[in-house]
């Protein structure tokens, strides 16, 4: 049996800074123990899939990531883990418990997950190995999912099992309630604007510095033919998962980062609306355009015809949110975004279908991934210059 300080300081070492996760009672000391480092950054995610994506958003912006979560939670973080840190070769230490651990009692819904646990991160391809509960294992230990993860470019699995971390007591401050947010409606009648039209008023409003994140299907394809350029990333996979990395992004970036979101990927991952609206991040400009079907698979209708997304980000904690239904309305929204404390939500209706010559980035992801990092690694200053 370790302590959480013995973890939390050999895991600094080696490097790890920023943690999120989904509280296990397995994990318990450990989460505790992170929550009470006064430098170190937790972030509670609303599901494993979303702790995912902020992780890999927090590295894209510099950090080693631990995401910490129940194995119950592993389906949840399947998705993510195979389409968004895979492809695009994200590494994160990924913790997760062995509940239901075969030959120990436990509740009876944990029973088929105890017994494929290690199954499944082998089947994700992951590499694994069980979580270091001696001191003089951690240093190695972590050393070797360090090389790892840096060979691979993947995550690296610990199992913990029960009893592996000793009681920690929680120093947390309660959390405040943010203050109302402030609501603009730009209402229009007329055809709603294309999506490419859209992403065009994105391009020339938004400041050179500001990194733009494109949710997967044709946002993103539609963004890479109108312009490529260093500072976008396209989430080929990883459906909702945007808002998450949007969120790891601009809680460790000083630039303005922009999430161009849809509605089928907003409803998928809505609690990542909360988690947003609780770390509140100024620099974060959340539009989600919406026109109402899964455009990608077919027109299939989404049900957001009778969902207020800017209703929602402002019971969430957003600063600011906007309704708009013209390219006017979105381009004001978006001026006022830029030049406010956010997080903001703009919430566009526009038309199905897309551009004609649709293209596909070309950009292979690890690549897009890489350059996307240095680009928020470089000053602002240098940016604006070139």
């Amino acid at each position: 049996m370790i302590t959480a300080q013995d973890f939390i300081s050999e895991a600094g070492r080696a490097g790890f800074d920023f943690y999120t996760g989904v509280p296990c009672s397995f994990l318990t000391p450990l989460i505790n123990g992170v929550l009470s480092a006064p430098t170190l950054a937790y972030v509670g995610a609303t599901s494993e899939g979303e702790a995912v994506a902020i992780a890999a958003g927090a590295w894209l912006a510099g950090r080693q990531t631990v995401v910490m979560c129940q194995n119950s939670g592993l389906g949840n973080a399947v998705n993510p883990l195979t389409s968004l840190n895979a492809p695009f070769r994200i590494p994160t230490l990924f913790l997760t418990t062995w509940r239901g651990e075969p030959g120990i009692p436990d509740e009876p819904q944990h029973e088929l997950m105890g017994e494929i646990t290690q199954d499944l991160i082998a089947v994700m391809r992951l590499e694994q190995a069980p979580f270091p509960n001696e001191a003089v294992a951690l240093a190695p230990t972590l050393s070797q999912a360090a090389a790892r993860m840096e060979a691979t470019g993947l995550p690296y699995a610990f199992v913990v099992r029960k009893g592996d971390v000793a009681e920690t007591a929680l120093n947390q401050a309660p959390r405040e309630l943010p203050p109302p947010g402030e609501r603009v409606d730009h209402r229009a009648i007329g055809a709603r604007p294309t999506r490419a039209a859209a992403l065009e008023r994105v391009l020339a409003v938004a400041p050179e510095e500001a990194a733009i994140i494109a949710t997967t299907g044709k946002c993103g394809r539609e963004l890479f033919t109108l312009a490529d350029r260093p500072q976008h990333l396209y989430q080929v996979g990883s459906m909702g998962g945007a808002s998450g990395m949007g969120l790891g992004v601009a809680l460790n970036s000083p630039r303005p980062v922009v999430v161009l979101d849809g509605d089928g990927a907003a409803l998928m991952k809505l609690g990542s609306l909360a988690t947003i609206g609780a770390h509140a991040p100024g620099n974060l400009v959340h539009v989600i355009l919406d026109n109402g079907v899964h455009d990608s698979t077919g027109g299939q209708a989404t049900v957001s015809a009778s969902v207020d997304f800017a209703a929602i980000a402002l019971a969430c904690g957003y600063r600011r949110a906007a309704s708009c239904a013209s390219l006017e309305g979105f381009e004001h929204a978006l001026r006022r975004a830029f030049a406010q404390a956010g997080p903001t939500l703009i919430h566009l209706r526009i038309a199905p279908g897309s551009m004609a010559k649709l293209g596909r980035p070309t950009v292979k992801p690890p690549e897009v991934a890489r350059r996307f990092r240095d680009f928020l690694a470089s000053p602002m200053a240098a940016t604006r210059a070139a």
